[in-house]
């Protein structure tokens, strides 16, 4: 199934989309598409009135804004350098462990929403990512084989960097450099975990229509059963947090490609999962 959120920031509207690409208006089944929406129970609701012909079509919805595809995240956990590639442009060795980091919860946006460049910023960064969205509680995982149980869906998702805060400010993370407001598009559709195999998706980016990241998420290090287990042996991974997968050669990292600026417009694709557009705007409250 894809799931939607359709409608103004705040106002949106959950939405089953069907292969046609027509929306159906969910909300006499669940009021929005949350953590407490996406387990086994709730999506077998929405299957059984999908396949019961009950839901209403969403009048209009050509016309609305695409939302965030989940409406909040409890957390977002993301996996540094987790494609071989990248960590050579990156200047570093592949990771012998998962590296993780952490972005805020208020970073989520829409696939389509503009996003503006941070004030002092230098060197914002485009990355498409892999999002895993969890669905039921996963802490002290036995293995990796158990991982797909607690996955609710995927997403594509766009982990936008400002690579001076990132490293030069770090202060010894990456936090800093991760979590400008609206720095972690997702969407367009969560598309749910039985319907996707996560071992071989491309993934692709552009900047102004130029060609950035062709890869495939058969390339991850760490894929997405491992990341799930291993996450688990630290914390408790609670239905809505998504998980970022970590991004492909071919960013501005690499030197190869100048960074962002206002008016650019970046495009990231996963495919089955959908693809975004973003316009960078001029920092907030610069002149």
């Amino acid at each position: 199934m894809k799931l939607a959120r359709l409608g103004a920031p705040g106002e949106e509207i959950p939405v089953l989309i069907d292969e046609s690409g027509t929306a159906f208006d969910l909300r006499s089944v669940v009021p929005d598409i949350t953590g407490e929406h996406l387990g086994p129970d709730s999506l077998a609701k929405i299957r059984q009135a999908a396949g019961g012909s009950t839901l209403p079509v969403l009048e209009g919805s050509a016309d609305l804004r695409v939302g965030s595809s989940i409406a909040r995240a409890g957390s977002i956990l993301c996996i540094g350098q987790n494609y071989a590639a990248h960590a050579a442009e990156s200047g570093a060795e592949p990771p012998e462990v998962p590296i993780l980091f952490f972005k805020a919860a208020n970073t989520l946006t829409g696939p389509n929403d503009p996003v503006a460049i941070p004030r002092r910023a230098t060197k914002t960064d485009w990355e498409v990512e892999l999002g895993i969205v969890i669905g039921t509680r996963a802490l002290y995982l036995d293995s990796p084989e158990q991982a797909r149980e607690h996955i609710a869906g995927f997403v594509t998702a766009d982990d936008l960097s400002e690579r001076d805060f990132q490293l030069a400010e770090s202060g010894g993370q990456w936090s800093k450099g991760k979590c400008a407001p609206d720095f972690s598009p997702l969407g367009p559709w969560l598309v749910t975990a039985d319907e996707v195999d996560p071992k071989n998706l491309a993934l692709r980016s552009w900047v102004n229509g130029e060609p950035r990241q062709d890869s495939s998420t058969a390339d991850m290090i760490f894929d997405v059963d491992h990341i799930v287990w291993h996450l688990s042996q630290y914390l408790a991974l609670d239905p809505g947090d998504v998980i970022l997968t970590g991004t492909p050669q071919g960013v501005a990292l690499s030197g190869r490609f100048p960074y962002l600026g206002a008016g650019d417009v970046v495009e990231v694709e996963i495919e089955g999962l959908g693809r975004q557009r973003t316009v960078m705007s001029a920092p907030l409250g610069a002149s």
